[in-house]
């Protein structure tokens, strides 16, 4: 029994590790993160340890040894499809690296490793069945031919060897009916969270496309009459458009697939630059205090997403203090070790600490384990999205830190934030409110530029044109990658690439790195409505690179063009 179970815990630790190894690979490719990859080598190596051991302990059983040289080759052809996913994330890109994952052979080499893993395990518990049975039939002959004094003897141990026998099947059988119930759990929390998130995103976009297509329908029947007062209807079809487009920026912030510009923040300063707007957010009935450590270290981050996740906390502490109460403000430098760190999927390391606590009613257990799901919420229907603790969740993760709660019921709750330290203290510059403004009206200086646009949507494309010629550039444009390059060949006085990132013939990074080997001197502004293709290098934009979100208005672009051309593209 010990030589069956260390063996069937050997098999099943390669399973285990095999999946992990796939998990890790799928991450690196979606997020490029070497973290994954890291833990992808470290879970590598651990299968050749499991697997020298199995080849220890079934070095006796023929049948086990061809089960496991069939199983090994499998295995390294599961991790060389693995590889090379991982190496097309590398040198090719994300969109080559998913090609290549939707080909199916990485599945199909799965599926073969796990046909193995079935296989060894039943063989094995069959073998330990054999060997109970002729532990029984030696023990009951030998009780025979010894004596017949000792029959109560062989009965009590035949008992025992029967009980045990028993005892074994059960055990198999609890084991197997575990492992189904658990997979039937994974199942069902699974579709609970894509179905509660399809819900809220169905319900909050219904609304929004219902105000916008019944003012566009408005407008539409009114200039057919003759009637030009139509502004109040454009104009609650843009709050609708506009509603929509914050939307999907929080749930691309959740996902921790929105393009960030980290750059060295005083969190102190940055909290008591936003003391008054939040004071304002939580009212008169919630004192708000700050204890911010003297010696704080500094951070790399997105100051204007730090500043969003600052507010939407105080949001929250406020709608669970409805009759007044206290929010404090923390900060303090930390320490996270190896142990907290495996735990939460962090680098372990030095950590800058945000906690706001509140004196609220506080979060059941239950609660608090959701609140991070988008679409969660406790609030009545139309008082909240939900998206508000899942966008914080979304952009501290993807700045390289963790979150947690902590809750009691009729007790308050505490938030905390921890990112990662910035070593170069002295990069730390003095922060400055950015706000957008409405660049004047330049279309005499703006049409000495020319824009090449490359967007494969038509109506996208039809629009993006017409909004950068009102701002006087003059303008090419191209359908694809390939017709782009066709432009440029017949208009080498091209100054300026704005370009979709995710096109079917070439992707806009691509695209962006052959025009740049043709003209250097061009500036690049990408675009991208799908924000995992507007992700590079961990979700930071490469250097002099302009990153503008689908849907933008005339005020956004102007902007951003303006920064792209003057070269400061990471603005």
């Amino acid at each position: 029994m010990q030589h069956t179970f260390e063996v069937e815990t050997t098999i099943e630790a390669v399973l285990s590790l095999d999946h992990d190894a796939e998990l890790n690979s799928r991450s690196y490719i979606f997020t490029g993160e070497e973290l994954h990859l890291q833990r992808y080598g470290a879970t590598e190596n651990n299968i050749k340890v499991e697997m020298a051991k199995l080849q220890r302990l079934t070095v006796g059983n023929p049948g086990q040894q061809l089960a496991l040289t069939r199983l090994k080759s499998n295995l390294e052809n599961h991790l060389a499809a693995l590889n090379r996913g991982i190496e097309l994330r590398r040198t090719a890109g994300i969109e080559a690296a998913f090609s290549f994952v939707q080909g199916g052979s990485t599945f199909a080499a799965r599926e073969k490793v796990g046909a193995d893993i079935a296989e060894m395990v039943e063989a094995e518990r069959k073998l330990h069945l054999n060997r109970i049975v002729e532990v029984e039939r030696v023990t009951v002959a030998g009780a025979i031919v010894a004596s017949l004094a000792l029959l109560l003897v062989i009965g009590s141990m035949a008992a025992w060897i029967w009980g045990t026998r028993r005892e074994a099947q059960a055990l198999l059988a609890t084991i197997a009916e575990r492992e189904l119930n658990e997979a039937k759990i994974r199942q069902m929390l699974k579709m609970e969270a894509v179905g509660q998130l399809t819900g809220g995103l169905a319900h909050d976009l219904n609304n929004m496309l219902a105000v916008i297509i019944s003012g566009l329908t408005l407008v539409q029947k009114r200039l057919k009459a003759g009637d030009t007062n139509v502004m109040k209807f454009v104009d609650g079809a843009m709050d609708g458009a506009t509603r929509a487009a914050k939307l999907t920026n929080r749930l691309t912030a959740f996902s921790r697939q929105q393009p960030l510009s980290p750059k060295p923040i005083g969190v102190n300063r940055l909290i008591v630059g936003i003391s008054e707007m939040v004071q304002r957010a939580l009212g008169e009935t919630i004192k708000t205090e700050t204890v911010l450590n003297a010696g704080l270290w500094s951070i790399n981050a997105d100051a204007g997403e730090l500043e969003n996740a600052l507010l939407n906390l105080s949001v929250n502490a406020r709608d669970a203090m409805p009759e007044g109460g206290n929010l404090t403000i923390e900060t303090s430098n930390c320490q996270i070790d190896e142990t907290y760190a495996h735990r939460y999927e962090m680098v372990a390391g030095d950590y800058v600490l945000i906690a706001m606590t509140d004196t609220g009613t506080g979060m059941t257990e239950e609660v608090a384990g959701k609140a991070f799901d988008p679409f969660f919420t406790t609030k009545d229907v139309g008082k909240g999205t939900g998206l508000g603790l899942s966008q914080v969740y979304g952009f501290v993760k993807q700045s390289g830190g963790h979150t947690n709660i902590y809750s009691e019921p009729g007790h308050g709750t505490t938030i905390k934030m921890y990112l990662p330290r910035l070593r170069d203290a002295s990069l730390v510059k003095k922060i400055e409110a950015a706000k957008e403004e409405t660049l004047p009206d330049m279309r005499k200086e703006n049409s000495a530029n020319i824009i090449l646009v490359v967007e494969d949507d038509e109506r996208v494309r039809e629009m993006t044109v017409a909004s950068v010629r009102e701002l006087g550039y003059t303008v090419i444009h191209a359908d694809g990658g390939k017709s782009a390059l066709e432009k440029l060949d017949a208009h080498p006085e091209v100054t300026m690439l704005f370009t979709d990132i995710v096109m079917p013939d070439i992707s806009g990074e691509q695209l962006a790195t052959e025009v740049l080997r043709r003209q250097p001197d061009i500036k690049v502004l990408y675009t991208s409505g799908f924000a995992r293709g507007a992700m590079v290098h961990g979700g930071e934009l490469a250097d002099g690179m302009g990153f503008i979100a689908k849907p933008f208005t005339l005020g956004q672009v102007s902007a951003k063009i303006s920064a792209v051309l003057s070269g400061k593209a990471a603005a």
